[in-house]
């Protein structure tokens, strides 16, 4: 059907599409368009209706509000050092908001593996693995790996300092009496230094604290009642609904007899270890620190766990997709997505 010179008296009920001329400027009536007809300014996104050389705009293309993601980013731990060894740092921690994330924009999440434990016959041990979201629209958010734990090789080889990281490893046993071995630093931010593991007169061989999010780890203990250094605290977040600790440090190895493991810091760092006692691995998904060994242990040293990566935005805005399989769960306020190993989120 064709009509020329139609008028609409009151309102007009169109079903299906309504195709509307688009034009390059709005400076005056486009090119065969009559006073009265609907453009549309690509340049500008408005809508038009031409009348004479001033156009009236009667509507603006938007596209959908950007929005906020709020989010909590925990690396890997790092590993307890081998043998009269100081225990693991946590994995950095990082958390805020990404602001005015655009439609389309993809984050890619990386989940950081804890480092792996080791046997007293080697050499180091292994600092955690980094977390971190990356996107087109934001600022990469990097969170540091754990450091591992030191640790004293024998004789006359030097003993080690805990290794740097997202908080620092506990420091080994020092390689004479009297001699403390420094523990790791900590990235400022995102975790704190290990403790000194320290050395004393017969079997006062107590490794430092690795350190946690909140807190420094304590140094090996000196004292009659010899233990190993405390993993520094993590910190707690309720991102998730409820009430979490991630990045707890992990416990300095005791003297051989008679002396206690340091225990790991805020419930998710490791233990560390005494003599024929095994060490335990940082609770995953959490980024704590593992413990540190005993000499003449056959087990390896405690594991770091591994790191998270979790978001949470209002549930209206929830819209995207998702790979790597993350849970993703609401409570009709808010919609958290919480990654335990490498996916994407597309808003």
């Amino acid at each position: 059907m064709k009509t020329h010179d139609l008028q609409v008296i009151s309102s007009l009920d169109i079903s299906g599409s309504l195709e509307i001329p688009i034009v390059n400027n709005s400076d005056s009536i486009p090119s065969g368009l009559k006073s009265g007809s609907i453009f549309f300014n690509k340049e500008d996104k408005n809508l038009y209706i031409a009348s004479g050389s001033q156009n009236s705009v009667v509507g603006t293309q938007t596209g959908p509000t950007p929005y906020d993601i709020e989010y909590l980013v925990v690396a890997g731990g790092g590993s307890g050092g081998g043998a009269y060894a100081g225990g693991g740092g946590a994995g950095g921690l990082l958390t805020s908001t990404l602001n005015s994330v655009t439609l389309n924009t993809t984050l890619t999440v990386t989940v950081g593996a804890g480092g792996t434990g080791i046997l007293y016959t080697d050499s180091n041990g292994n600092n955690g693995v980094n977390s971190s979201i990356e996107g087109s629209s934001i600022n990469t958010v990097t969170a540091t790996g754990g450091g591992y734990g030191g640790m004293f090789f024998g004789g006359s080889t030097p003993s080690t300092d805990g290794n740097s990281g997202g908080s620092g490893g506990g420091g080994g046993m020092g390689l004479t009496a009297g001699v403390t071995q420094a523990g790791g630093s900590g990235t400022p931010g995102q975790g704190n230094d290990g403790g000194l593991g320290y050395r004393g007169s017969g079997a006062d061989y107590n490794g430092g604290g690795g350190g946690g999010a909140s807190q420094a780890g304590q140094d090996g203990n000196a004292s009659s009642s010899a233990t190993g250094g405390k993993g520094g605290d993590g910190t707690s977040s309720s991102i998730t609904g409820t009430s979490v600790t991630y990045a707890g440090g992990g416990g300095g190895m005791g003297q051989n007899t008679g002396g206690l493991p340091g225990t790991g810091g805020g419930g998710t760092g490791a233990n560390g270890s005494t003599y024929n006692s095994a060490t335990i691995n940082g609770t995953v998904n959490t980024g704590g620190g593992g413990g540190g060994n005993a000499p003449f242990i056959s087990d390896p040293s405690g594991n770091g766990g591994s790191g998270v990566v979790i978001l949470r935005m209002p549930t209206s805005n929830y819209t995207g997709t998702t790979t790597g399989s993350p849970t993703v769960t609401t409570d009709g306020s808010y919609t958290v997505i919480k990654f335990t190993q490498s996916g994407t989120y597309t808003t």
